[in-house]
């Protein structure tokens, strides 16, 4: 459920079933409206109308909305029929400067700290919190304990040992590293640049890479699609482990849910890893990202759904470990959730969830969709093209200026 470099869209976790509006309705309150994008995982349908039957201060209406949900939820945002409650890929800076969801900062703030402060950040504007996070699912980097050994190759720590390493395991059969079919455009985003020890916004709300490391950074990716040490064409995407369990490569990013049926085909034959650090000022890089339950600006039942929304993502504890863990494979929102899950206390997944904490970096609320698309095309040349990654960022670098001038404009207003 991670967008291409660590914002949230519905990923290999969470691919289209077919499905329809459901409804919880276990209250004799008032009525209110609930919104889900369509889950791909067994069970979780059920599961959110149980939580809705479950409150009893309110009727809660369930409703599973195929189909591009981001798009209706937008639209729907801006008339009087849309959902009083909503999980939401964001909010979207946009949707909460054009007052289109509520402040929901008293309901959470008894248990603030509790949440992973990575997923939670891009939902703060102006100290203000406007979506609760519900889940939070990663990507990282797997490997293939028996092929590395046969190639005498160490789990790579660096961005350097990753370029050799995959070079190394390299073969007529078998691909070193596996990125996606793109080589790595969609899915890395800011990834290498959080390894470089930068970022895509920094924390006083400026362009974050407007420094020598980024191109450093992205020129080593380029360095491994230039080697031929990446697998391209796979049958299925990065989302997918398949490449990785049928030994297509020996190494591959993917994500968190991933990581179950890569157990059950390969048992104890694999670790996992966040992205290498590059550089003396380089750590690890782990992107996350939750949908968040939001309220509707436009809700004639305002009060109603923050009540029902405090109650279900702060207070009901066990409705939370249950909706990340019984039907895919998620780190609860919740750090003190997360330690106590027993799926998540032993090896890989331990591991997952020690990264997800230390090294998490989320899509900050800034990145706009222009300046996300902007260096996506940049980087695509970058790794594809060979073309000169100072050139190209310094391109991105001025379009995103101009984007966050006017986000500073709109703010000022």
């Amino acid at each position: 459920m991670l967008a291409a470099g660590g914002g949230l869209v519905a990923g290999g976790a969470l691919a289209a079933c077919g499905s329809n509006t459901g409804r919880g309705g276990g209250g004799s309150g008032p009525e209110i409206s609930q919104w889900y994008h369509q889950y791909g995982e067994p069970g979780t349908q059920g599961a959110v109308q149980r939580y809705a039957a479950a409150y009893k201060k309110a009727d809660v209406r369930v409703q599973w909305r195929p189909g591009d949900y981001d798009r209706q939820t937008a639209a729907a945002l801006l008339t009087d029929s849309g959902p009083d409650v909503f999980e939401v890929n964001g909010p979207l800076l946009e949707q909460i400067q054009g007052g289109q969801v509520e402040d929901l900062t008293a309901e959470i703030e008894s248990v603030k700290d509790d949440f992973n402060q990575a997923v939670l950040a891009p939902k703060i504007w102006q100290d203000k919190v406007w979506g609760i996070p519900q889940v939070v699912d990663m990507q990282m980097l797997y490997y293939r304990k028996s092929l590395l050994k046969e190639a005498g190759v160490q789990p790579p720590q660096t961005l350097d040992e990753l370029v050799d390493a995959a070079k190394k395991l390299s073969s007529k059969k078998t691909k070193g590293l596996f990125l996606g079919n793109d080589g790595g455009v969609g899915v890395l985003s800011g990834t290498p640049l959080h390894a470089a020890g930068l970022s895509l916004i920094d924390e006083d709300g400026e362009v974050g890479f407007d420094d020598p490391a980024a191109a450093r950074a992205l020129g080593k990716i380029r360095q491994l699609y230039a080697d031929k040490s990446l697998l391209l064409g796979a049958p299925t995407d990065w989302s997918d482990p398949a490449a990785f369990v049928q030994g297509l490569t020996a190494m591959q990013w993917s994500g968190l849910w991933a990581l179950p049926g890569i157990k059950k085909a390969l048992g104890d034959d694999f670790g996992v890893l966040p992205f290498p650090r590059d550089g003396s000022g380089g750590k690890p890089a782990v992107p996350v990202g939750a949908y968040g339950s939001a309220v509707s600006a436009r809700s004639k039942r305002k009060a109603d759904a923050k009540a029902f929304v405090k109650w279900l993502w702060v207070e009901r504890r066990d409705f939370q470990q249950d909706f990340a863990l019984s039907y895919g494979f998620h780190i609860p929102a919740r750090i003190s959730l997360a330690k106590k899950a027993k799926q998540l206390q032993q090896g890989a997944a331990a591991d997952a969830t020690r990264f997800a904490t230390e090294y998490g970096h989320a899509e900050p609320l800034l990145w706009t969709t222009a300046a996300r698309n902007a260096y996506q095309d940049a980087l695509s040349r970058i790794i594809k093209d060979g073309a000169n990654p100072e050139s190209e960022l310094k391109s991105v670098v001025r379009k995103v200026n101009a984007e966050l001038q006017q986000v500073k404009k709109k703010t000022a207003k």
